[in-house]
């Protein structure tokens, strides 16, 4: 995914320990998964500051962002998030730039979100309204003793050879994926001077819970993919050697969790993988060193197929946007 926005993990930390018994006379506290109008998925995190509620919220794609302003009329709480819309001449110039304010209003009954949410055209035409609903995200539990988890036995996600056990996120896509060479390789290929095609997602057939997973990926100059965990947590696949650290980088968990340091490789070399997810908690090892450790997951990232982050899922590799190369890919289920 594209960088969009940066997010400050201090924003976060409030939001941890929050829960419906916390919450007390201030029942919007916490995190919530949000099923967004059309299906996808979405999340909302509130916290109060000094006296004053904050609100971030993700929105589909994209990331996590800090909302304008979050507070309480009457037993509606009301979030708003504003957009810059640039307006261009017919040569493209911008001549101007409009602000556009999306308004969220929701009230709440024990653990269930009732949303409406109002997003004005930006042609100026009127303004699009639509309902949809959030459940609250239950309590953090503490970070596992990994050195106790029991492993069950390594899956072969990919066997070299062909496709089997994989399939499109969406049946509606065009399908770059292939296997060359014992690789499983995407090549997104625009044709100049034709309508763009969208390129699909690759979605293991197979749904898990808590695992481990090792891959090699091979990023191109300037590639772009990632890999989902559970379909719901993105962990970043880029070209992003000598950059400042990011939670947008290799190895990130997609603008949410940002890594401790810098472990990529040059674009066009062989990296390796080694996730552990258990108990919404992730470990990440990129080229054998150590860049997130055990650390919590607060929600869902863009992209994910739904925000329940307690029913299993597949892993899913992004293919939407470059070129990309995968092999070795490993399961290794924990029991519990």
């Amino acid at each position: 995914m594209k960088m969009r926005h940066t997010i400050l993990a201090t924003a976060f930390t409030v939001l941890i320990n929050l829960s419906a018994s916390a919450a007390g006379p201030d029942p919007f506290l916490g995190r919530w998964a949000l099923t967004i109008p059309g299906g996808g998925a979405g999340w909302l995190g509130i916290s109060k500051d000094r006296g004053f509620l904050e609100a971030n919220i993700l929105w589909g794609g994209g990331s996590v962002v800090p909302c304008d302003s979050a507070y309480i009329d009457g037993d509606t709480l009301v979030v708003t998030r504003t957009d810059d819309v640039e307006r261009k001449d017919a040569a493209g110039t911008v001549f101007a730039t409009q602000r556009f304010t999306k308004t969220l209003r929701a009230t709440v009954s024990g653990d269930a979100l009732k949303c409406t949410i109002a997003e004005p055209n930006t042609d100026g035409s009127g303004v699009r309204n639509a309902e949809f609903g959030g459940k609250r995200i239950a309590d953090l539990p503490t970070a596992p003793d990994l050195s106790k988890v029991k492993l069950g036995k390594p899956i072969t996600l990919f066997n070299g050879k062909d496709l089997s056990g994989w399939k499109l996120t969406s049946e509606g896509q065009v399908n770059g994926w292939s296997v060359k060479d014992g690789l499983l390789v995407n090549n997104p290929a625009q044709e100049e001077g034709k309508p763009h095609k969208s390129y699909g997602n690759l979605r293991t057939e197979k749904e898990f819970e808590d695992f481990n997973l090792k891959c090699d990926v091979l990023v191109g100059p300037k590639g772009n993919s990632g890999i989902y965990l559970r379909g719901i947590y993105e962990v970043q696949v880029s070209d992003t050697y000598g950059q400042p650290l990011d939670a947008h980088n290799m190895g990130g968990v997609y603008s949410r969790i940002t890594p401790t340091s810098a472990a990529e490789k040059p674009a066009g070399e062989w990296q390796t993988y080694d996730i552990t997810l258990c108990d919404r908690h992730i470990t990440v090892v990129l080229n054998g060193k150590k860049i997130i450790d055990n650390q919590p997951l607060l929600g869902c990232t863009g992209g994910a197929l739904w925000s329940d982050e307690f029913k299993p899922g597949p892993i899913y590799l992004q293919g939407d946007h470059t070129g990309i190369s995968y092999r070795n890919i490993v399961l290794t289920p924990i029991e519990k």
